[in-house]
């Protein structure tokens, strides 16, 4: 839920937050619930209350117990039960919805106007009869004496179908129509026309009794009208008294008795008004364009406050008799807003006024908190002057307003007054420095207090050991260890492993020196050794020993946490503990020389003196034992080839003869 303030008025928009997809399973819904503080504190007023992708439309039934909205892709209908606070039935449609009529006091009747012509009836069970109009339809009104439908579009007519016979009668002639209104009281007929004009009938003797000219009366001398103006949205209050919007985003409320408009109100957007809604408790009118919803005053014309989604807005609804504003807009979540000014909660949701008065009690941090005013001098400063113009940044009087989450990053990037704040951060420090040479004042460092008190113990009991013969050096007075009590990186984290394993220890030091203190006070020897020295120095072993199972606990503690979240999400990286071989193990910590000489009388190692003078160092790596045994075999076998193998020593070669007569 977002809190807003506009004029003193709050307005809680309760459909802000965020929505989980349909698609998810309920274990996935239950761990978001578990994890996202978001989605834990977000209030559903009405579940699924959202379209696939767009809501066009949006009614409430005269009974109150019914919303119904329509919306695409794909075109469909919803209607949502206020008692059971859910989604009762959808349907779904040949073509997008134009306009719809709930002609029942619940869902039972229900007309459509598809934007390719056809009208569609539809019954409690469903889809009911169809029928087509002869031209493209904008608007349309039921007039309940005559069972009349009055249907006005791009055409010079007003085609009229009766529901009772069935059939179309004779239609009303006059200039092409956008929108249309029937009196509820004395069920006057009125339509719009793009010229500006509207025109008022009268049912009984289809006749035209009145037209008012609404385009020459929207240009006053505070609007900026560029083009002839159009009607676009007409809503009669009572008998009286009605509204006109204009296509430039101008509302002129009449007095029908007077052919001059009372009041004419500018959205000064340039926008075409949407739809206008009457609040007769408060005597407010409330209209909208695509960018804004206006509440003002219908006598005095007075911003009574103002909402401004983020989406564009297609219609508004006004729950009957109550502060609640549902919107039907670009976005698939249809928007809810309650507005305790304009009226209670309804009585289906009457939980929402303690709540409202709980938040009153302890005011929590506005929309605005979360934003950030600007200039255009401090935009060039930071490099966001390209951003002017864009959806990051909203125009608001002289200024802007931008996310505050935006405006800190880009200020730690960029920050243009970081030299100045680096001056007189060292002019700071001169002060100090200047007014600790003037006068010696006994005070604790900003930085390791403890450590610093402890320091200072250790100075008044040192002027006893200097009686003793014994004096040692100030940590505080050494200028080595002076960055150690004023740079704040220096502090000591009490926190953190290596502190915890040696806190037992310093305990146990900074307890034998207040005994060793205690015994010079008293004239003992200061070497002096008890009897149960041998039980603290077990002590404060098995105190480390402690601490140690604590940190193996909480180590196991945070990997046992990191798996089951990266079970859970399975978008991380999965980390694995590595368990050390037997040559890890037997490893010890040696200096490099022990080591040298280990390899070296292992064979691993071979040193040898160079012609230059300097030593050469040859390893050899450590064989596996298959290699090993490998190596045992071939020399094994090598020893038995040899002690078979015959000397072939005493074979000599005989010297050849020559060639000559063979002798007789």
């Amino acid at each position: 839920m977002q809190v807003s303030s506009v004029n003193d008025v709050k307005i809680y928009n309760l459909s802000c937050g965020k929505s989980l997809p349909e698609w998810l399973s309920d274990r996935k819904k239950r761990a978001l619930l578990k994890k996202d503080v978001g989605i834990q504190r977000r209030i559903e007023l009405i579940q699924d209350f959202s379209m696939p992708t767009v809501s066009t439309c949006i009614k409430v039934s005269r009974d109150g117990q019914y919303i119904l909205a329509a919306g695409t892709y794909k075109p469909r209908v919803r209607c949502y039960d206020t008692c059971q606070l859910s989604l009762k039935f959808e349907r779904c449609l040949d073509s997008e919805v134009v306009a719809f009529e709930i002609l029942s006091d619940d869902y039972s009747k229900l007309v459509f106007l598809h934007c390719d012509r056809y009208v569609e009836f539809h019954s409690q069970h469903g889809f009911y009869y169809k029928t087509r109009i002869p031209k493209f339809g904008r608007d349309f009104s039921y007039h309940y004496p005559s069972c009349d439908l009055y249907f006005v579009g791009a055409s010079s007519e007003v085609f009229r179908l009766n529901l009772e016979q069935g059939r179309f009668l004779n239609s009303l002639q006059t200039d092409s129509v956008c929108a249309c209104d029937i009196n509820p009281v004395h069920y006057l007929f009125s339509h719009g026309t793009i010229e500006g004009k509207v025109e008022c009938w009268d049912p009984r003797t289809r006749n035209r009794v009145g037209v008012l000219d609404c385009a020459l009366d929207s240009v006053t001398d505070n609007t900026e009208v560029e083009g002839l103006p159009s009607v676009s949205a007409l809503r009669f209050k009572d008998a009286l008294h009605m509204a006109v919007g204009t296509s430039t985003g101008q509302i002129l409320l009449y007095d029908l008795r007077a052919n001059r408009p009372l009041i004419v109100k500018d959205h000064h957007y340039g926008l075409p008004i949407k739809t206008i809604q009457f609040q007769d408790n408060l005597d407010l009118v409330l209209s909208a364009d695509s960018k804004i919803i206006k509440m003002w005053n219908t006598e005095t014309g007075k911003i009574f406050s103002t909402i401004e989604p983020e989406r564009d807005i297609n219609d508004i609804c006004l729950y009957p008799n109550s502060g609640m504003l549902f919107t039907a807009n670009e976005d698939p979540k249809m928007n809810t807003f309650y507005i305790p000014a304009l009226g209670p909660a309804p009585r289906w949701c009457a939980f929402l006024d303690s709540l409202t008065e709980e938040l009153e009690e302890n005011p929590e941090t506005t929309v605005y908190d979360d934003y950030k005013f600007v200039t255009r001098k401090d935009l060039e400063n930071l490099g966001l002057a390209h951003l002017i113009g864009s959806a990051l940044l909203r125009a608001y009087m002289h200024g802007f307003f931008m996310d505050i989450r935006l405006y800190h990053k880009v200020k730690t990037l960029v920050n243009p007054f970081a030299y100045e704040e680096y001056r007189k951060d060292k002019i700071r420090q001169k002060i100090e420095e200047t007014r600790a040479q003037r006068v010696q004042i006994k005070k604790l460092p900003n930085v390791n207090k403890d450590l610093a008190m402890k320091l200072i113990e250790d100075d008044e009991n040192q002027q006893i050991r200097k009686k003793k013969g014994k004096n040692l050096p100030s940590i505080l007075r050494d200028d080595r260890f002076k960055v150690m009590f004023e740079n704040p990186d220096y502090q000591v984290d009490e926190a953190s492993e290596e502190f915890r394993l040696l806190n037992p220890i310093v305990s146990k030091q900074n307890k034998l020196k207040s005994v060793d203190n205690d015994e010079e006070r008293e004239g003992k020897p200061s070497d002096a050794e008890t009897s149960d020295s041998s039980d603290d120095d077990k002590g404060w072993v098995e105190e480390v020993r402690k601490q140690r199972k604590l940190l193996y606990f909480e180590a196991k503690a945070k990997r046992k946490e990191q798996k089951k979240q990266d079970r859970e999400t399975k978008l991380e990286p999965q980390f694995f503990e590595i368990k050390t071989g037997e040559e890890f193990r037997s490893l010890k910590m040696t200096t490099l020389e022990d080591r040298l000489k280990l390899d070296e009388k292992s064979g691993m190692l071979n040193v040898s003196d160079t012609t230059v003078g300097s030593k050469q160092l040859t390893f050899s790596l450590k064989k596996s034992d298959q290699q090993q045994k490998q190596l045992d075999a071939e020399r094994q076998h090598q020893l038995e080839r040899k002690k078979l193998r015959r000397a072939a020593g005493h074979l000599q070669s005989k010297p050849s003869r020559g060639r000559g007569r063979r002798p007789f």
